[in-house]
């Protein structure tokens, strides 16, 4: 994912001296199971570390929530949302309430927050503080002014009946966000979950819990009722699976790769058939015409590549480029990417951190060795910048042939593929021949080879002439394995709410 709200780009005409800093964090407070606005200890006494991937330490230990802790978290999660409980007896205007106190102290503690998400991530700080926090707030203040706005219809049927709708809360969802996007993942779930009344069991990935347990706090604080919130750190292959399988959970929402989501939905519906929305994988195609402002387009899908180190479903990876301005625009590139500034997250100054773990670095650079023995040009990079830490160079590839693992296979890091094609049906086709459908951009100046191309290109989400544009007013979602439902926008109050039909016999009167 990218962002919600405000591009991926740090703001330019900030002075230096005005720029946030980090604060120093010398102990992490929250660190417990966050179940009905209380801190717990896991009930098997077990934790897990979480590390900062700049340098490999050690930031804290968390408590590793299993099964059990789940069963107890649903428990709390069932009790707030029944009927008569303080939730679903409250005002919906109060609901918006409390989400815009919530936003109000996630602005507070913003320093704090975008610290702990790059210790956690290794995404640099003003990413962090300008983007994942700044789309947070966003998403929390526009679906607090929903919450009073989301009502039924009445349907003209036979003159013998009167036909009305109205939209219930679908009752405990389920919530398993991922590693890249830790705290903006969790407010586009949490968020419209909310505001249409339902409670939440929350599971954060394990190498990164620390935003959403402080947002734990943060929902005491509101003064949310005990219960509608619950906060579940653990493994994916415990606490995750616990969540999707769990028989009192009646919707789950995840973000994450493909394969994991195929066993999300089978575990959804081996056990009560919940509704399930899934965001997941990507290897999204760009396109770029001869007619194109060149540089324009090398700067927008190079943000698109490299931004959070190319760990996002976003990511773009497979830019098909019209032959005449190829080598141009390959050249164009390489300078491009000699300007990123690796180095310590923490540092205003860096734009390329690490990747988040080992398993993830190993796997990059195992499709990039791929790429260089099946024959693509390695234009720049390649490698890591030395052999003890997480950081992989920003990595461009031409020549890329589409039967190549790198230009089939979602990297998930910072390796932008580049192809060649003659005509603008050759383009289509190809861009199309994928599993994914999550995203694409098509760069032109022409509105009509826009419109048309656009429509034929088979992903949930078009840009035209930008990159990453996404706004929490926008819904976000994708095609074929990429995913089903969307999530922000007014489209993603349907998946949290359930429409109920009420028919009146009306007396006839003569």
């Amino acid at each position: 994912m990218a962002q919600s709200g405000t591009r991926n780009v740090v703001p330019e005409k900030i002075p230096a001296s005005d720029l946030p800093q980090p604060v120093k964090v010398q102990r992490v407070r929250h660190t417990k199971i966050f179940i009905n606005n209380e801190w717990h200890t896991s009930i098997s006494g077990r934790t897990f570390p979480t590390r900062n991937p700049a340098t490999g330490d050690i930031i804290c230990e968390v408590q590793e929530a299993d099964k059990e802790d789940v069963d107890k978290a649903v428990a709390a999660a069932k009790a707030a949302k029944e009927h008569g409980s303080a939730w679903r007896r409250m005002e919906p205007s109060r609901r918006g309430r409390l989400l815009h106190r919530l936003a109000d102290l996630v602005e507070r503690d913003q320093l704090l927050l975008a610290t702990l998400e790059t210790l956690d991530t290794g995404k640099p700080f003003l990413h962090a503080f300008f983007i994942d926090l700044e789309g947070s707030i966003k998403t929390l203040r526009y679906y607090a002014g929903w919450a009073d706005k989301i009502h039924g219809k009445s349907v003209p049927v036979d003159e013998a009946f009167m036909c009305l709708t109205k939209h219930e809360p679908i009752g405990v969802c389920g919530a398993i966000i991922p590693w890249n996007f830790p705290l903006l993942m969790l407010m586009w779930k949490l968020a419209p979950a909310l505001s249409c009344g339902n409670t939440v069991v929350i599971k954060p990935a394990e190498q990164t819990p620390l935003t959403a347990l402080h947002i734990g706090s943060l929902i005491k604080e509101a003064e949310f009722p005990p219960g509608v919130v619950n906060i579940v750190p653990g493994f994916g292959s415990t606490a995750g699976a616990a969540v999707a399988s769990h028989c009192g959970i009646d919707k789950v929402a995840f973000t994450g790769s493909t394969e994991v989501g195929q066993l999300v939905q089978e575990a959804a519906a081996k056990s009560n058939l919940k509704r399930v929305t899934l965001e997941l994988g990507g290897k999204n195609p760009c396109i770029v015409f001869a007619d194109c402002n060149l540089q324009l387009a090398v700067e927008e899908i190079q943000k698109g590549a490299f931004y959070n180190q190319g760990q996002c479903c976003t990511a773009a990876s497979r830019v098909f480029v019209h032959e005449m301005i190829h080598a141009e625009f390959v050249r164009r590139s390489i300078e491009n990417a000699k300007k990123i500034v690796i180095g310590d997250p923490l540092d205003p100054q860096t734009t390329h951190g690490p990747q988040i773990d080992q398993l993830q670095f190993d796997k990059i650079m195992d499709l990039i060795e791929s790429g260089k023995k099946e024959g693509a040009k390695l234009e720049y990079g390649g490698g890591a910048l030395d052999a003890k830490s997480l950081f992989i160079q920003p990595t461009i590839f031409s020549e890329v042939k589409d039967g190549m693992r790198i230009a089939k296979e979602e990297i998930f890091g910072p390796v932008l593929c580049i192809f060649s094609f003659k005509s603008q049906q050759e383009a289509i086709e190809r861009a199309n021949n994928s599993r994914y459908g999550l995203v694409s951009a098509v760069f032109t100046t022409s509105m009509e080879r826009a419109l048309l191309v656009s429509g034929a290109m088979e992903t949930g989400t078009v840009w035209i002439n930008c990159y990453n544009a996404l706004h929490v007013q926008t819904p976000f979602g994708g095609y074929k394995m990429s995913g089903n439902g969307r999530e922000l926008g007014e489209y993603a109050l349907a998946e949290y709410s359930e429409v109920k039909t009420l028919t009146f016999r009306m007396n006839e009167i003569i």
